[in-house]
């Protein structure tokens, strides 16, 4: 099984990623086949309703960000190339069963330009097919021994920490903003942080690399997050490839709505907007235009700026190579997109 045709360029253009190398080029292009394989493999049941349903996500393709940083993470040490491919696997799988909640939460009718599972099939196909892939990730790792098996584990506990955590919304006298960038450390920032350490540590990378390869997926993959919020709301739609202020309509309040909240010199209408979700489109781009005008941006991209300034930092600890030039663009490249 082969990458699809320009993989690696659509990651250059979703993640900033560049690699000038051509070694390492070729390598991670090779490992990512190696992952697609794997996963083709591990969606197949005898069961037709079950094998369908689950290589559905996989077949739409994808950035596959997660199994490429778990590759990257990889060229830190010097073994364990086979066990590094099934962590990535195992990585993307996660990845994709939550996307499959995530659309039943959502009631999302579109995943990856294809028809989601919930709307093709149904909620209850979408959330077993979710729960099919969470126990392939389990085996898979439960070839790699006990402190890969303990790692995952612990990343499906926050992984769904977060997402009850940010259901429920913030509690007493818990900070709005604080809340928020903790929930998505959980939702976005972990799993990719266990695909640094995944790919650290079963490569045999020092610990201290390990360490910093997981605290650099931890920051960027907040940061990830921060720089979706602030692009769905400054960049015009035609940029976007979709509808502006998608976050508005569903009624989610992210970080640049949060601070704006928190100025005391908010504008009275977009608190009154913010209230609940935007159904008309001339509300949409009323808030919108608050939004742009709000200190509430321009804070979000602030918070952005450290959190990129903080991945990059963390890689310092790391031998220089094109590996770590690679990861460094990353966190380059999502302050560069909200300019």
């Amino acid at each position: 099984m082969s990458l699809p045709d320009g993989a690696l360029e659509e990651l250059r253009a979703a993640v900033g990623l560049r690699i000038a190398d051509p070694a390492l080029l070729s390598d991670l292009a090779g490992g990512l086949n190696e992952v697609e394989t794997v996963l083709r493999q591990v969606v197949r049941s005898d069961v037709q309703a079950v094998a369908e349903a689950a290589s559905h996500l996989v077949e739409a393709g994808g950035k596959r960000f997660r199994p490429l940083f778990t590759l990257l993470a990889s060229q830190f040490g010097e073994t364990g190339r086979d066990a590094v491919v099934t962590a990535a696997a195992a990585v993307e799988l996660v990845h994709l069963a939550t996307l499959y909640h995530d659309d039943v939460m959502d009631e999302a009718t579109m995943r990856r330009g294809a028809e989601s599972v919930n709307a093709r099939w149904d909620n209850t196909i979408a959330i077993l097919t979710g729960d099919f892939l969470f126990a392939n990730a389990s085996r898979l790792v439960a070839d790699l021994g006990t402190d890969a098996a303990r790692i995952i584990a612990e990343t499906f506990s926050e992984l769904v920490t977060g997402q009850m955590r940010e259901t429920v919304g913030p509690v007493g006298a818990e900070d709005p903003v604080e809340h928020y960038l903790s929930v998505i450390g959980q939702k976005t920032g972990s799993l990719i942080a266990t695909a640094g350490r995944f790919g650290g540590m079963l490569s045999g990378a020092r610990p201290e690399y390990v360490e910093a390869l997981c605290r650099y997926g931890q920051l960027v993959g907040t940061a990830f997050q921060i720089s979706d919020d602030v692009i769905d709301i400054a960049s015009p739609s035609a940029e976007l490839g979709k509808s502006q202020g998608t976050d508005l309509r569903e009624g989610v309040r992210t970080l640049p709505m949060l601070y704006a909240l928190a100025d005391g010199d908010t504008e009275p209408r977009l608190a009154e907007l913010l209230g609940e979700p935007l159904t008309e489109d001339a509300l949409v781009e009323e808030a919108l235009g608050l939004l742009r005008s709000s200190s509430g941006l321009e804070r979000a991209r602030v918070t952005l700026s450290d959190y990129a300034r903080r991945a990059r930092a963390e890689l310092e600890a790391l031998p220089a190579s094109p590996a770590r030039d690679a990861c460094e663009s990353v966190a380059d490249y999502l302050v560069a997109r909200i300019r």
